[in-house]
C-alpha cells in the first residue's frame, strides 16, 4: 500500500508541476503586461520553485563527453564494459590517451543513482582511466533476474576489478566502504593478482561506534524487526521488478531531507529570491543539485536488510566477525594494498573515525601504506565539490601514483 500511495502522490503531483510550470511561463513571458509590474514577477518566481520540487524524476546523465589534459582537449566515450542484472561496469574512453592508471569507482547503492558521483567522475578523468559501477534502480529489475545481497555486491566486485585486470586502482564513495574493503579482504587472501593496488575510502561506515550519527543512531535503536515491518515496500504493477521487495528510494530520500530540512527550506528561499531578482545563473546552480539530489532509486530489501544488521548493528566487519559465503572476512589478510582514507571534519552520515578505523583493523599492513586525511567538509563535500577538486583529488592521486609504478 505505501508504494502505491506514493505512486498516486507522484502522479498528482507531476500535473500540478507541470501546471505550475506553465503558468510560470506565463507570467514571466515578455508580452504578458503583468510580467513588469504588480505581484507577476513574484507569483512566477514562487510556481516555478513549486515547479520544480514536484516535478517526476529519472534517471539522469553523465553527460561526459570530453576532457583536457595537459591544456589539450580530449573526446570520452562513455561505454559498458559489462552488463549484469543489478549493475553495469561502465567505462569512460579517452580517445588518444594510454599508459593511465586504471581506477574503479564505486557508486553508493544507497537511494541515488551513480550520476551523483559525476563531479567525482569528471575530476579524475584527466588523471585516470575511470571506471564506474552504475547501479540499477531495483524497480527494473524483474524477479526472474533473482535476489541481491550484500554478499552479491562483493561478488560483483570482485568480479569486476578481474575484468578490468591487475594493477588497478579502486575507490569507494561512502555506503561501498565496507563491501569494498571486504572484497578486497577475500582477494588478498586468495592471492587475487586483481586484487586493488589501492583502497580509497571515502566517508564509509567501517565502524559506525565512532562518533555516531543520526543515520546511525537510527539504525541501532530499533530493532531488526522495526525495519522489516516498516520501510520495505513492494514494487507495483506498472515497473519490470513487480512484486520484489525493496527499500524505497522515495524513502530514503525523505529520510535525509528531513535530517536537514532547515537548510534544505533556506536553499528553496535562496532559490526563489534569486528568480525574483533575475539572478538566473545563481537558481540555476540550486536547480541542478536538486535535480540529481531528487533523483532517487530503489535498493533490494535484502541488500538493504542485510546492511543494517551486518554494518550498523552488528558492526561485523571491525569485530572481525563478516563472513562472505560462510567464509569470514579478515582484514589481517590485507599486507600489500595501499589504503587511503579520507574523512569529512563536517560528515553527519559517517562520523569523524568511522572510516579512519580501516586502517586500524588492517593490522598486517606496513605503516607506510597506510594514509589517513581529513578535510573541513560535510558528507556531500568530499566527492562534490571545490575542496573534492583543490584539495582532496590532488591527495588521491598522488597516492595512486606512488602505488602504481
Amino acid at each position: 500500500m505505501l508504494y502505491n500511495a506514493y505512486e498516486m502522490q507522484r502522479s498528482m503531483l507531476a500535473g500540478a508541476s507541470a501546471l505550475a510550470n506553465f503558468s510560470a511561463e506565463l507570467l514571466s513571458n515578455p508580452a504578458n503586461p503583468f510580467a513588469y509590474f504588480g505581484g507577476g514577477p513574484v507569483l512566477a518566481s514562487a510556481l516555478e520553485v513549486f515547479a520544480h520540487a514536484a516535478a517526476p524524476r529519472g534517471k539522469p546523465e553523465f553527460g561526459l563527453d570530453r576532457t583536457v589534459i595537459d591544456g589539450k582537449e580530449i573526446d570520452v566515450t562513455e561505454t559498458i564494459v559489462l552488463r549484469k542484472p543489478f549493475g553495469q561496469l561502465k567505462r569512460f574512453v579517452r580517445h588518444g590517451v594510454e599508459n593511465s592508471p586504471r581506477l574503479l569507482i564505486v557508486a553508493p547503492m544507497s537511494g541515488h543513482y551513480a550520476t551523483l558521483l559525476r563531479g567525482t567522475v569528471e575530476r579524475m578523468l584527466p588523471f585516470a582511466d575511470v571506471y564506474i559501477i552504475d547501479w540499477r534502480d531495483a524497480r527494473s529489475v524483474p524477479l526472474s533476474d533473482g535476489s541481491f545481497d550484500l554478499d552479491d555486491y562483493i561478488d560483483y566486485l570482485i568480479e569486476f576489478m578481474e575484468l578490468i585486470g591487475p594493477g588497478a586502482h579502486m575507490l569507494a564513495v561512502c555506503q561501498p566502504s565496507v563491501p569494498a574493503y571486504a572484497a578486497a579482504c577475500l582477494m588478498s587472501a586468495d592471492k587475487n593478482p586483481c586484487r586493488p593496488r589501492t583502497l580509497t575510502l571515502m566517508g564509509g561506515p567501517i565502524d559506525t561506534r565512532e562518533a555516531p550519527t543520526a543515520v546511525n543512531t537510527l539504525a541501532t535503536e530499533r530493532p531488526f524487526a522495526w525495519f522489516e515491518q516498516n520501510v520495505i515496500a513492494t514494487v507495483p504493477l506498472n515497473y519490470p521488478g513487480a512484486g520484489r521487495r525493496v527499500y524505497p528510494g522515495f524513502l530514503q530520500l525523505a529520510g535525509f531531507m528531513t535530517m536537514n530540512l532547515g537548510n534544505h527550506m533556506v536553499s528553496h528561499w535562496e532559490m526563489f529570491k534569486h528568480l525574483v531578482q533575475g539572478e538566473d545563473i545563481e537558481a540555476e546552480a540550486t536547480k541542478d543539485f536538486y535535480e540529481e539530489y531528487r533523483s532517487v532509486c530503489d535498493m533490494t530489501a535484502e541488500f538493504y536488510l542485510q546492511t543494517i544488521e551486518v554494518v550498523f548493528q552488528k558492526h561485523a566487519l571491525p569485530k572481525g566477525e563478516m563472513t562472505h559465503r560462510g567464509r569470514k572476512v579478515d582484514p589481517g589478510a590485507i599486507t600489500d594494498i595501499g589504503l587511503l582514507a579520507i574523512e569529512g571534519e563536517r560528515d553527519d552520515i559517517s562520523g569523524l573515525g568511522q572510516t579512519k578505523a580501516a586502517l586500524t583493523i588492517a593490522k598486517n599492513l606496513p605503516a607506510a601504506d597506510k594514509k589517513y586525511f581529513a578535510v573541513d567538509a560535510g558528507h556531500y563535500g568530499i566527492f562534490n565539490g571545490s575542496k573534492w577538486r583543490t584539495k582532496i583529488a590532488p591527495v588521491l592521486e598522488k597516492w595512486i601514483a606512488a602505488h602504481d609504478a
